[in-house]
């Protein structure tokens, strides 16, 4: 079955997932959410399958939310808005589950849910020049896709804040040298690096390598649980606020967001 914004090719060994939404620097759709279920799913399924491999078209890995789509959250009652940012929290979750590994290959950047997504899989290659941000504070809205338990897991709390609060991007060699991601390549190389580690997972014990999966991944999904939970509310209120209607605005027309205007109001 075809997913819009989402190609799903079959190496045999592994399965390689195309966020293919170059336009929008590979923006989170339904369709991409929909077609990367369906592919964890099918790996889960054949043990022939080593890993999936994850990426964007064109050089970017992804750019998070497409903000016109945010914008248009405003509208929304709140219901509508959690279902939504729940969406979002059952690909992280489908992620974890998965018994094979699930490997992120990020060219240019990984920002806002792109880098949830980048975060949750459980080896992540990067090219040298690759910016990491969670840059949902520039919009006016609060981290989802269980960021915040992803980034209090791998970084040290004054990172993860800086992160957070002032939307600061990292570089890939700063997250390489704390340990938060696997391996930095050469611009143009991560993808390929990445594959050569699902051909290498590929050869080895399936049965063993989802045990130990599932064994890593236990110490940390309590922490994701609660916090996948926990971001839904914040985000959704954020959704409807005039902050985050501010940042959409601004980012989208490309000036300065004035958001010390709000706080006088």
């Amino acid at each position: 079955m075809p997913f819009e914004n989402c190609r799903i090719i079959d190496r045999d060994t592994h399965l390689l997932v195309v966020n293919d939404n170059p336009r929008r620097r590979n923006a989170l759709t339904p369709g991409f959410q929909a077609g990367l279920v369906q592919a964890l799913a099918q790996a889960a399924a054949e043990p022939r399958i080593g890993a999936v491999v994850v990426t964007g078209a064109e050089g970017f890995f992804c750019a998070g939310g497409d903000l016109e789509m945010l914008l248009g959250a405003q509208t929304m009652d709140e219901p509508a808005r959690r279902a939504a940012i729940e969406a979002l929290q059952r690909l992280i979750g489908a992620v974890l589950d998965c018994p094979r590994p699930v490997i992120a290959a990020v060219e240019g950047g990984a920002a806002g849910a792109g880098l949830s997504l980048a975060l949750a899989c459980d080896l992540v290659v990067a090219a040298r020049d690759a910016q990491f941000a969670a840059s949902y504070v520039n919009a006016g809205l609060v981290p989802d896709g269980g960021l915040t338990g992803s980034l209090s897991a791998a970084l040290p709390p004054a990172l993860a804040a800086e992160l957070c609060l002032l939307g600061r991007p990292v570089a890939a060699p700063r997250l390489l040298e704390l340990g938060a991601i696997n391996a930095v390549t050469d611009p143009g190389a991560a993808l390929g690096e990445a594959e050569a580690l699902a051909v290498r997972l590929a050869h080895g014990p399936a049965q063993a390598q989802a045990a130990i999966k599932g064994l890593l991944t236990g110490a940390r999904r309590a922490l994701m649980q609660g916090q996948l939970q926990a971001e839904v509310a914040p985000m959704a209120q954020a959704l409807a606020s005039a902050e985050a209607a501010e940042g959409i605005a601004a980012f989208l027309g490309k000036r300065a967001s004035d958001f010390r205007a709000l706080r006088k109001g």
